[in-house]
């Protein structure tokens, strides 16, 4: 499934809002990333990540988003996530609990394992 990323500036460019729809993979990653990276300006005070649309997200999406709040925090910006759906926080869960250890043998694997687990909370299992 395609990603749409729709850039939304809010009060005057101070705020810019990306409210991102379908799949970030890493198939539609390259292109969001491009997205976020001309969405952090100078002048800029909050990007905010809205996720409402967003089904699914793999390891190549994830390292966007830390790409963007890094890109965000060194130009002095705030940066937030909002609408995010239960399959999407359950993959920030399992990220956070595990956030220095490197348990599977590749990226391959990683994206099994959370298509999986957002698949299961999808279907309500969890």
């Amino acid at each position: 499934m395609p990603l749409t990323c729709n850039v939304i500036e809010q009060q005057n460019g101070k705020v810019i809002r990306v409210a991102m729809a379908g799949e970030l993979d890493t198939l539609t990653a390259p292109e969001c990333e491009r997205e976020l990276a001309t969405a952090t300006r100078p002048g800029l005070e909050m990007l905010v990540l809205d996720m409402k649309d967003l089904s699914y997200i793999s390891s190549a999406g994830l390292r966007i988003v830390f790409k963007a709040a890094k890109q965000a925090k060194a130009a002095g910006a705030r940066f937030a996530l909002a609408n995010r759906q239960p399959q999407i926080v359950k993959v920030f869960e399992i990220v956070k609990a595990l956030p220095d250890i490197n348990i599977f043998r590749d990226d391959n694997e990683l994206d099994d394992y959370l298509s999986a687990m957002q698949e299961k909370t999808l279907r309500g299992e969890d």
